[in-house]
């Protein structure tokens, strides 16, 4: 794994991704304040990959996350998913993951929102019967950053898109925010945000 290095090649990678999302914020109608402060139940779909260089393609998550305003540009988020990885040949090693996972999400305008949170990740490691090791289950703690936008379908429906960059921490016990931008892993989803 790499540590992140901010040059000209990336940003002109990022650049239409930027341009795609100001278009779509400037285009946006306002959400009213009723909308803007209800509490949110937001299924979701995504992909979600490692960034080790021997691990598989991306592959397909769930979640469900319930999301509310705490402040006026502050939302507090509990979520819960289910993402699986496969190793080796013949997907000799299926690794099955359960985050379980709080934020706090920081919004800078009506659709925006960015920040991070903490998770309890449970891992079970899920070998093939060939192989003669047992499976094992872990849980350890983990801290993710990101953002999204939750871009307005009606009044109590909206689309949420979202991507999170997660750092696992080898310590169960222990949670610090991590020094250097080194992801263990990264997820985009998409979910509906229904309003209640």
């Amino acid at each position: 794994m790499k540590p992140f290095t901010f040059n000209r090649n990336s940003v002109v990678r990022a650049a239409p991704a930027m341009v795609l999302v100001a278009l779509l914020l400037a285009g946006l109608p306002a959400r009213d304040a009723a909308a803007a402060s209800m509490t949110e139940l937001i299924p979701s779909v995504g992909i979600t990959k490692s960034t080790d260089t021997n691990a598989p393609d991306a592959k397909a998550y769930a979640g469900l996350a319930l999301r509310t305003t705490l402040a006026p540009v502050l939302k507090g988020e509990l979520g819960i998913a289910y993402r699986q990885d496969t190793f080796g040949p013949s997907d000799a090693l299926k690794i099955h993951q359960w985050p379980v996972t709080a934020s706090l999400w920081l919004v800078p305008a009506p659709s925006l929102y960015l920040g991070g949170g903490v998770g309890w990740y449970r891992t079970t490691l899920d070998y093939s019967s060939a192989i003669p090791i047992k499976d094992s289950t872990s849980d350890k703690l983990g801290v993710h950053l990101g953002g999204g936008v939750d871009l307005p379908l009606g009044p109590k429906l909206g689309l949420d898109l979202q991507g999170r960059y997660i750092f696992m921490k080898e310590d169960a016990k222990t949670l610090t925010v991590p020094t250097t931008f080194n992801p263990d892993f990264w997820t985009v989803s998409a979910g509906l945000a229904i309003g209640f």
